[in-house]
This record gives structure tokens, sequence and C-alpha cells, in this order.
């Protein structure tokens, strides 16, 4: 808060906050500047915005002389790299384009290689205090605005009802057994022990029963519930907690069942296993819940319909209400100060509270500004409105918004080789469980009892050698 309030400061100091801005002399409608867009979006959120692209363009950009166009370039990696290739002036790049979606550490690369334009001078501290405090800390980099807060999501817990529905009845459990990371497992080893019985003639042939989409949140989400900031980030130094007893809850609550068989990570994404049957939940971003499959479609090609619960993601026992904060924000190159106005006055307008609210009724992102964030007026909205929304979207994006405004959302702050050392947390948990698992499949499959195999899979010293090690790769890294 006292980087705000010293960025809010330094802002009023600066003349770029006044209303009668020196930039705006410069924008000329019969002379239009254009503003290149890069993103990643697809499907159902870059109609929502290319189709208020075409409104900014028809009446605001027409007005003041600035056109904006919008490109998909690909998924957000290949978005990245092309961007470092601008940036770079690589043989065959195409040229910088003035906004581009990015993470914060793409960000925090590129201003350090000063390509990043700071937003700061170009809003007022009205302006930046209408936006979530924590949407704006992230984009903050030396107490100066470089990601400019556009469409945010936080994470839910995403269910087959339908499959769910059946199990809970067989096995006595319900929804609010799920509101804990241990719970969670628990039910998870009922529902493996509920499928492995349906098949009596089979043994040890029972179904895992949820996934994650990002591995790594869980990891640093999970510390944060349990009261540890794994990488602390201070005046751009990075410090590594990594204590051994918070790790190994971290360890046990992810590792642990998924080499027992409750977990799965399959597909390209957990929406995927739960389309095969594989998996009915798992933990993934609030933007996906339109894309959650509305049938099972099995190895036979037999299929069936299914509904879908949402709910909060789950908490440790005993620890602190935290949730995930992410989606790309808006990035403005650094080039001339014209266009860098150009491009806020759109970010503004693209920002705007209704507009905001219009934006994720239609792309299932989060609002970005404070006052976007309330139910009620989301509600009011698409119902002045006559809006035609799926109910079952719209009960995920309760779900998001009351997640916003009851946890505290958290992401690390950017730091040198932070996307490396996220890597290493998900390999670490995906890849080792993955071929622990395999492991357990085999010594099973060779005339092993499965406790057996997973006594020799899962054990003390296994844990100590895999905690070692991961400490000792985050260290070389940071």
């Amino acid at each position: 808060m006292k980087k705000i309030a010293a960025l809010l400061c330094a802002c009023l100091i600066l003349g770029g906050c006044s209303s009668q801005n020196p930039y705006e002399k410069e924008l000329d409608p019969k002379n239009p500047i254009t503003l290149t867009l890069w993103h990643y979006y697809n499907g159902i959120q870059k109609t929502a915005l290319d189709n208020m692209i075409e409104e900014f363009n028809n009446t605001v950009g027409s007005e003041k002389g600035i056109v904006v166009e919008a490109n998909n370039v690909g998924s957000i990696l290949e978005l990245t790299d092309k961007v470092k290739e601008a940036a770079a002036g690589k043989v065959g790049a195409s040229e910088m384009p003035e906004i581009f979606t990015a993470y914060a550490d793409t960000a925090y690369e590129l201003n350090a290689d000063g390509y990043v334009a700071d937003l700061s001078q170009y809003l007022s501290a009205d302006e930046i205090s209408e936006y979530v405090d924590g949407y704006v800390q992230e984009g903050m980099f030396d107490n100066e605005l470089k990601i400019f807060p556009a469409a945010k999501a936080t994470e839910c817990l995403q269910i087959n009802k339908t499959d769910w529905d059946r199990f809970a009845e067989a096995a006595d459990v319900s929804l609010d057994d799920l509101k804990t990371v241990e719970g969670l497992n628990e039910v998870a080893e009922k529902y493996y022990a509920y499928t492995d019985a349906l098949t009596p003639d089979i043994n040890n042939d029972g179904k895992p029963f949820f996934g994650r989409d990002a591995v790594a949140n869980y990891f640093i989400i999970g510390c944060k519930q349990l009261g540890m900031e794994i990488f602390e980030v201070k005046d751009g130094q990075v410090t590594l907690n990594f204590d051994k007893d918070v790790i190994r809850k971290i360890w046990d609550n992810y590792y642990v069942p998924y080499v027992k068989g409750y977990y799965l990570d399959k597909g390209r994404f957990r929406s995927d296993d739960v389309k095969t049957g594989d998996i009915i939940s798992f933990v993934g971003s609030t933007s996906g819940i339109p894309y959650f499959p509305t049938q099972v479609i099995k190895d036979d090609n037999t299929s069936y319909d299914i509904d879908v619960i949402f709910q909060p993601v789950p908490v440790f026992e005993g620890g602190s209400k935290v949730a995930v904060q992410q989606g790309a924000g808006m990035v403005v190159s650094k080039t001339s100060e014209v266009k860098e106005y150009a491009s806020v006055l759109f970010l503004k307008w693209f920002t705007e509270t209704e507009r905001n609210i219009d934006f994720t009724i239609n792309s299932a992102y989060l609002p970005v500004k404070k006052e976007a964030n309330d139910l009620e007026v989301i509600h009011s909205l698409i119902k002045e409105n006559d809006i035609d929304m799926d109910d079952s979207i719209l009960a995920g994006l309760d779900v998001a918004i009351n997640t916003v405004n009851d946890y505290e959302l958290f992401t690390s702050k950017a730091f040198d080789h932070g996307t490396e050392a996220r890597s290493l947390l998900q390999a670490a948990l995906i890849d080792d469980a993955k071929a622990a698992r395999q492991q357990v499949i085999e010594l099973i499959n060779s005339g092993s009892s499965r406790d057996e195999a997973l006594n020799q899979l899962i054990n003390d010293q296994i844990f100590d050698e895999w905690y070692s090690r991961l400490k000792m790769e985050l260290e070389k890294l940071i």
C-alpha cells in the first residue's frame, strides 16, 4: 500500500495527470494514429475483445483520431516469444506492438531492457485508485505502473455434477467435504474405492477423482495459505523460503494422492480429462468456466450429458483463505509519448465500469475495477440489458467474484528467472509424481500388492530426497 500511495503522490506532482493533458492536442481525427494490440485470446474472449475494439474505433477512437488493430498471435508462450523477438529486432520479426498482453515475469524482463512505458504519468490518482489494489500492485515495478490491469482471473473448483451426485449418494460424501485440501484428498480416496468396487472382478482399477491445471499455483498458493511466501521479493531481491514442514504438506496433498491414483494429469487441460471421463473434478482458472464440457465422451464413443458445479478453491485446514491472482495485463511499449497516451486512453475506456462488466459477462474474465466486482451491479446489468447468459456460467462467475471479495488474492512478484522457478515447482510435482505412479503400476503388474508398491514409492526417504533436490535446484536458479 505504501508503494501505491507513493505512486499516487508522484502522479499528482507530474504534469501528465492534468485533465488538460499536453498530448491531447497532438491527436488529430483527420490524421489518426494506429495502435497495434497483440493478444492470445481465443473463442468467446476474442469475440468479446473484437466487438469492443470495433466500438471504440467507431466512437471515441474516431472522435480523437485513434485506431486500434488487434491481432491474435497464438498462445501466451508464442506471443511472449514474438514480443521478445520484436524487441530484440531479430531478422524477420514484426515491429514491436504498441500494446500487448503479458504476465508480470515477461513485463519485468522487457522493462529491465527499457522497452516498457511508465503509465502512471498518464493517469490521475483517482483513476488509479479505482482499480483493485492487488492488480495495481502486480503491475508496479520501482514505483512505476508498467502493467495496466485489463482481464484478470482466479481459480475455482469445477465438478461434473452428474457423476458427483451418483458417487456422493453411494459414498455418503458432500460438497462441504471439498472445502479443504485435506477433505478433497479424503473424498478422492473414497472415489477411487467406489470406482474400483464397480468392477469386482478387476483389482486396483479405481479411477482418479481430481486434477489441477496449474500445479505451480497449488505449490505457491498452498504455501501462502500455510503462512509462507515461497518466493519473497523485496527491493528487487528474492529470498527462497522453503520450510520443510510446509513443503511436506504440499507433497502429502498432491504428490502422494497422485501416486496412489487419486489424481490425474493426462490431457492438455483438466477439462479435457473431465470430457473423457478420466476425472470428475479439477481446479482451474475462472476464465475457463465457459469451456467446462457439457458431455462425457467415452473410449467406445458413447456419451452422456453432464451438468456442472462451481465451488471456491479448497484451503488447507487451519490455513488462510488465499487464492491465486492471475491473468495477463496490458503492457504499453515505450514509443512516442502521444502513442503511449493514446494507448492509455484506450485502456481506460476498455475498463470503464459498465464496459468492464460487459466484457466480463462475455469473456468470463474478472472485472478489474473495485466498483465492478459487485454481484448486485453485475446481475442488475444483466437484467437491465436482457442479456441471455447461461445459468452455469453465471453461477461460476458468482463463485469467482465472491472469491475476489472474500479471499486474499496473491501472486508472486516478478523476479529474475521467475518463470523458470515456477516451472521447477510444476515439474517437481507433476513429472515426479507421474513417474512414481507409473512405477507403482509396473510393480503391481509384476506381482507386488498395491500397499507394497506404494510403500516403495511413498516414504520419508523419498520425500527427503525430493525435497533436497528441489531446494538445491531452486537455490541455483535464484
